[in-house]
């Protein structure tokens, strides 16, 4: 498995070198260093435009009550909201709050499935533009074993 995504990451860093890939496509242009920066809750939102996001019932997060490792947080995130625009993953005490943000194109399902590092325990937070709005789903995960340099 780890030789397949080297072979395909190897083969996408030639197709970049070689100018074969469209601009922007093999490297993060347009990040958002100040929300990835970003030391406290208030501020992150500020910075991604969310105000006062609501809970909501159509963003679902499935996460472990407890998870043995924190270097390895398995989570499963779901917008059933109309017009799904992006999805992030905010872990409160980590070091850089906003964990990852996922653009969702026109059309695409607005599901993903991955692993996160975790700090400590604390509420993992789904933040979803839909929209044009914002709305959030949040669940607490109890760490047993640090991720983040723990």
């Amino acid at each position: 498995m780890h030789r397949k995504r080297r072979d395909f990451l190897t083969l996408v860093s030639v197709m970049a070198a070689a100018g074969l890939l469209p601009a922007g496509l093999a490297r993060a242009e347009a990040w958002n260093k100040a929300a990835f920066g970003a030391k406290n809750m208030d501020d992150l939102l500020k910075v991604l435009g969310a105000g006062a996001p609501q809970l909501s019932t159509d963003v679902v997060l499935v996460a472990p009550e407890i998870a043995e490792n924190g270097a390895v947080v398995p989570i499963e995130i779901e917008s059933k909201l109309v017009d799904t625009q992006s999805i992030a993953i905010l872990i409160e005490k980590n070091p850089n709050i906003l964990t990852a943000i996922f653009e969702i194109p026109s059309g695409t399902l607005p599901w993903l499935q991955t692993r996160v590092k975790m700090a400590e325990t604390c509420n993992v937070y789904v933040l979803v533009k839909a929209s044009g709005k914002f709305f959030y789903a949040a669940k607490e995960i109890k760490v047993t074993l640090g991720g983040c340099g723990g």
